[in-house]
């Protein structure tokens, strides 16, 4: 029944390319902009704390310390990437763990 409904039926006019209907779909979550990728080494402004972002998970940013330790969560506002500056005065054995783990194709 429903191939005939289907057959006989006029195509919807507001199926086309001009539709722009910009309302976010049921079920999937709009993607945050400024969602900073796994591994980015960011800043808490909340905490003060630098870190590196483990994951997205319930509306919040997963970080762990430069040098390993317990993670910790923060509000996607609160965590920000850090500037070039602010890279450079990353500890040189920082910088050496991240290379290392980027060549072994972990996320560190």
């Amino acid at each position: 029944m429903n191939s005939e409904k289907q057959q006989g039926a006029a195509p919807s006019p507001s199926r086309g390319r001009e539709t722009t209907d910009t309302t976010p779909r049921p079920g999937r979550p709009e993607r945050e902009a400024n969602r900073l990728p796994v591994g980015e080494l960011a800043h808490d402004v909340r905490q003060e704390k630098r870190g590196i972002v483990m994951d997205h998970q319930d509306g919040f940013v997963w970080l762990r310390p430069e040098g390993g330790g317990t993670e910790w969560t923060a509000r996607p506002g609160d965590v920000r990437s850090l500037n070039v500056r602010e890279r450079a005065e990353e500890p040189m054995r920082t910088r050496v763990a991240r290379a290392n783990a980027r060549s072994r194709g972990e996320v560190l």
